[in-house]
C-alpha cells in the first residue's frame, strides 16, 4: 500500500490517499467525459483532506446524491462523493502526484446508461476493498 498526494491545479486544495491503484474507471457520462476524470473509489478512511476545505465548491445535479467537489479558484476536481458509493470518496487519479497514467489498467464504465451499469461498478469496488 502507498500514500499518494494530490492537489488541484493552483495547489489550494491538497489531499492524501492510502491504497493500491489496481485499476481506474473511465466513465462516459455527461460530466465525467467532459472532465476527463479517471476514477479510483476508496473508503473514506483512506482519504485525508490536508488543505483547502474553504476553497471547495460543490455541484449537484440529477438525483443530487453525488457531490461533485472542485476548487473554486482553479476549477480542478480532485475528488468527489460518487452517487454509486456515497459512503466513499472518488479520487481523480489525474490529480495525484507521481502516478504513471500509462501504466494503469483503465476499465470503461457506461455511465450514459448508469442504471443498467452501476451494479457491476458497485460489485467491483466492494471486491477491491
Amino acid at each position: 500500500m502507498a500514500t499518494y498526494r494530490g492537489t488541484c491545479h493552483c495547489g489550494a486544495v491538497r489531499f492524501e490517499v492510502d491504497g493500491t491503484i489496481d485499476r481506474v474507471v473511465d466513465c462516459n457520462c455527461s460530466i465525467c467525459r467532459r472532465k476527463g476524470y479517471l476514477h479510483w473509489i476508496v473508503p473514506q478512511s483512506a482519504f485525508r483532506l490536508l488543505a483547502g476545505e474553504d476553497r471547495i465548491t460543490t455541484y449537484r445535479f440529477g438525483t443530487g446524491v453525488a457531490q461533485h467537489r472542485f476548487c473554486a479558484t482553479c476549477g480542478v476536481a480532485g475528488f468527489y462523493v460518487p452517487r454509486s458509493h456515497p459512503d466513499r470518496v472518488d479520487v481523480n487519479v489525474r490529480c495525484l502526484d507521481d502516478v504513471d497514467l500509462a501504466a494503469l489498467r483503465v476499465e470503461p464504465f457506461d455511465g450514459r446508461n448508469w442504471e443498467d451499469s452501476v451494479a457491476a461498478l458497485r460489485a467491483d469496488a466492494e471486491a477491491a476493498s
